[in-house]
């Protein structure tokens, strides 16, 4: 990906082709050399809050089935992003469209080619820090041997941090009704449940140095914790992999294998770009009016 394309956007808006603007959704984009980690959620208060699964209404399991997140590796024609091998918490695609990109400062603006809607994205300010890109290839129990594999990542940059864990197995019903419309059918069966949610997206904010907490996230018990422990990883023997082992709260110790996206020690996460040298003269030039109202917005 181009270097502007790098670090936390927040959707700061979605405009429809019919007139109607969304700026309340809480959008986050994470964005990492090759991958992409997306979540998607209502307002605060209208996020359900955390309970046993079996506690859940209906009512509740269909919000939790309107959630999104999703990763998926990123392709750049140099005009275009598209996503492929997207693993999603939703059963199927809601976004079907390549984007059209432009940034101009800490705005980058997306377009789609059906023009059904436009979306404004917002960097969101970090100091400069590490950036950090992992794809989840393999979960190991450790206390039994059992293998299996798990798609997911982790992105860290700079102040900011997500990680999506997707399900370990499919969900075997082929029925055409959509996460919503299963959930809710499926109120009190924690077991159907438990397969329906076991996909995790969440986003976080903190430092390398004292962890990441989670701001928000797809899986409500997260809100709050740890995003993950930053111990315990080591590198295979073809340098190309990590591995991470991790004592689970249930007991297990698991063992997560990643393969290495990208390894950095610091990006600058600017919230500027650069324009020509008749564009600044033009700007300063006009600044008494063009800078009479501006302030930084994210």
């Amino acid at each position: 990906m181009p270097e502007w394309m790098l670090g936390y956007f927040k959707r700061r808006s979605i405009s429809f082709a019919n007139g109607d603007t969304d700026t309340r959704t809480h959008v986050c984009w994470l964005q990492s050399r090759n991958f992409t980690i997306d979540l998607r959620l209502p307002v605060d208060e209208e996020q359900v809050a955390a309970k046993a699964r079996r506690d859940y209404s209906a009512a509740e399991l269909r919000a939790m089935g309107n959630y999104e997140g999703w990763v998926a590796d990123s392709v750049w024609d140099g005009e275009t992003l598209s996503w492929q091998n997207e693993k999603a918490l939703q059963l199927h695609g809601r976004w079907q469209e390549p984007a059209y990109l432009k940034r101009v400062g800490n705005c980058m603006m997306e377009f789609c080619p059906s023009n059904v809607y436009v979306e404004d994205w917002r960097l969101q300010p970090s100091q400069p820090g590490p950036l950090i890109g992992l794809r989840l290839l393999q979960e190991t129990n450790l206390s039994t041997g059992e293998q299996y594999s798990r798609d997911g990542g982790l992105i860290i940059c700079g102040d900011y941090a997500a990680l999506v864990l997707a399900r370990p197995e499919a969900i075997s019903d082929k029925s055409d009704n959509a996460l919503r419309e299963k959930a809710e059918q499926a109120v009190g069966d924690a077991a159907a449940l438990a397969q329906l949610f076991n996909f995790e997206t969440s986003v976080a904010s903190g430092s390398l140095a004292q962890g990441y907490t989670v701001e928000l996230s797809t899986c409500p018990e997260r809100q709050g914790q740890t995003l993950l422990s930053l111990d315990g990883f080591s590198t295979t023997a073809n340098s190309r992999e990590l591995t991470q082992r991790i004592a689970q709260q249930d007991g297990r110790d698991i063992e997560r294998r990643f393969v290495i996206d990208t390894l950095e020690a610091s990006c600058a996460f600017p919230q500027f770009t650069q324009t020509s040298a008749q564009a600044n003269q033009w700007f300063e030039r006009e600044r008494e009016t063009l800078c009479r109202y501006t302030q930084p917005c994210y």
